[in-house]
């Protein structure tokens, strides 16, 4: 049974709402200002302010409709990628401090972090459109769930300094809430599981969620991920076929839902990632959580 917890409030622009705290130690509301990391001249930190919120949806913009084709029912031509959720989350940021001109025109990357109150707040989580997340939620009421989501990061700063610059900032974020376990959709590109049917049947026999942590798609979305006989699937070929962002989730000890899911708007193809902090590799909890830990406090 979930333990009731005092409400907290929080501005959402010019609306304040009312965010119920959840867990048995929910943490103060209040996120941290300075820095979650470093690594050179990248330095990685939560958006302080709407100029950088609006940078970050530029960003994203540029990466999910420009380069990868995304596409909308809705008008933007503000040319940036927003949603009603957005007000709702932390936008977790990688400046490049060697640049000139304002902060906002800093960002390199950046990582959109939905808190469990947060999202109740809304209605529900991003992801819950496709996959049931609540269900999830539900079967661990004394847990605190994090959805990670709207990973992007500019082409010539794709690279592992990068991709730890970002780690280090999640690793002080869980810290600093007591956040319990991550979850988000990870996407293969196009809209033919076929296309992809190697990597996504490899880790439908190898990847996959315990009874406790499982998730399914949606069933009106729901689309099977073996679509091979598993004795002719070779892993070595199979993980070299999957996205970056997916093989880094499952090297720290990330496992995959039942089912992925076509995501026609931005023309790919979902599956889902469930992390529980506590079962994540110890070696990369030692080597992230060392750093955020002192960012944190």
């Amino acid at each position: 049974m979930q333990t009731a917890m005092p409400q907290g409030h929080t501005r959402l622009g010019s609306t304040l709402v009312t965010v119920p705290a959840t867990g048995p130690q929910a943490p103060s509301l209040a996120g941290p200002i300075g820095p979650l990391g470093r690594i050179g001249t990248l330095e990685v930190r939560l958006a302080r302010n709407e100029a950088e919120i609006e940078a970050a949806q530029e960003i994203r913009y540029r990466i999910f409709y420009d380069e990868l084709g995304a596409r909308s029912s809705l008008d933007h031509i503000d040319r940036r990628d927003s949603d009603r959720f957005d007000p709702l989350c932390d936008h977790l940021l990688v400046l490049d401090n060697s640049m000139t001109g304002p902060e906002h025109r800093r960002i390199v990357g950046t990582y959109r972090l939905l808190r469990q109150e947060m999202a109740m707040a809304a209605g529900g989580f991003y992801s819950e459109d496709e996959f049931e997340l609540r269900r999830l939620v539900a079967r661990h009421p004394d847990l605190r769930f994090l959805e990670l989501g709207r990973s992007c990061v500019l082409p010539q700063y794709r690279s592992k300094r990068t991709i730890e610059a970002l780690w280090q900032g999640i690793w002080a974020y869980l810290n600093h809430y007591g956040i319990d376990v991550m979850v988000g959709c990870a996407s293969f590109p196009g809209i033919d599981p076929a296309a992809h049917a190697e990597a996504l049947t490899y880790m439908a026999h190898h990847c996959r969620t315990s009874a406790d942590w499982d998730v399914r798609a949606v069933g009106r979305r729901y689309h099977p991920m073996a679509m091979m006989p598993v004795e002719e699937v070779n892993p070595k070929a199979a993980i070299t076929a999957m996205p970056p962002l997916v093989k880094g989730y499952l090297r720290i000890g990330a496992r995959i839902g039942d089912g992925c899911v076509i995501d026609r708007d931005f023309s790919t193809v979902d599956v889902f990632i469930v992390m529980p902090v506590k079962e994540i590799a110890a070696r990369y909890i030692s080597y992230y959580g060392g750093d955020g830990q002192s960012y944190a406090a």
